[in-house]
């Protein structure tokens, strides 16, 4: 298989070690991976702040570089739930008949990483080492959008060496959710607060889940409260091997 990495531009920017991660990770299972170096900001943000004309430059520029994958894969369930979800509805408001069957035939070759490891490559056990006592935060992309479930678990569960703790209300949002942010800091805030306390309720060391946005909102927190936990992309600890730890 080929896939089509698609970074982000948030982790692009950010969090670059989380896009290696899954290049080694891929490669280690036999994926060859490829770069498209014309890639961009998917437009989510543009689209949740109310500038929809303004996101759909991005969403045809987004059609055009990964027109030709066999299957785009993303370390971000919010950016791949723009595309699969957000592109027909802003395809179908452009009124370009072209658009609109691009984005059908190309958004479901888009997938969050999980889903390219279980679903299309039907494995769980990726040959991961990670001995460290990790707790997992279902994002809301990731559990509402795109109905990620088991997946997750299933990958972190087959790591050797890992102790895996649950989340206590795991479901709840975290507070982040892009703009809403900045927005409503105040009740973002308090809803981070509840968040850091179940994480750190579980004395993991680690926090993990599939968006770094919404780890960067729960580590940032962790390193305000003095904490010793952190916040690793799921990729990241799925690409750790023993030689990594040694």
């Amino acid at each position: 298989m080929r896939a089509s990495l698609f970074i982000t531009c948030f982790n692009d920017t950010l969090f670059p070690a989380t896009g290696i991660a899954v290049v080694r990770l891929l490669e280690r299972l036999g994926v060859e991976v490829d770069f498209p170096l014309e890639q961009t900001c998917c437009g989510q943000m543009h689209l949740n702040s109310g500038y929809a004309r303004e996101a759909v430059p991005l969403m045809r520029r987004f059609v055009r570089v990964f027109s030709g994958a066999e299957v785009v894969v993303c370390p971000s369930a919010s950016c791949v739930g723009m595309v699969r979800d957000q592109y027909p509805k802003l395809a179908a408001s452009s009124g370009d008949p072209v658009l609109v069957r691009e984005v059908d035939d190309l958004a479901p070759r888009v997938l969050e990483l999980t889903e390219l490891l279980v679903d299309r490559l039907g494995v769980t056990d990726v040959g991961a080492y990670y001995p460290h006592r990790v707790t997992y935060h279902p994002t809301c992309h990731g559990l509402r959008g795109l109905l990620l479930g088991d997946r997750p678990m299933a990958l972190l569960r087959a790591v050797r060496g890992i102790e895996l703790v649950q989340l206590p209300q795991a479901e709840e949002c975290c507070g982040f959710g892009g703009t809403f942010a900045v927005k409503n800091a105040d009740t973002s805030a308090a809803m981070l607060a509840d968040k850091l306390a179940h994480v750190l309720s579980t004395g993991a060391t680690v926090c993990t889940a599939g968006d770094n946005s919404c780890l960067m909102h729960i580590g940032g927190g962790l390193r305000r409260h003095g904490a010793q936990a952190r916040a690793v992309h799921l990729a990241e600890i799925l690409a750790s091997t023993e030689e990594d730890a040694a």
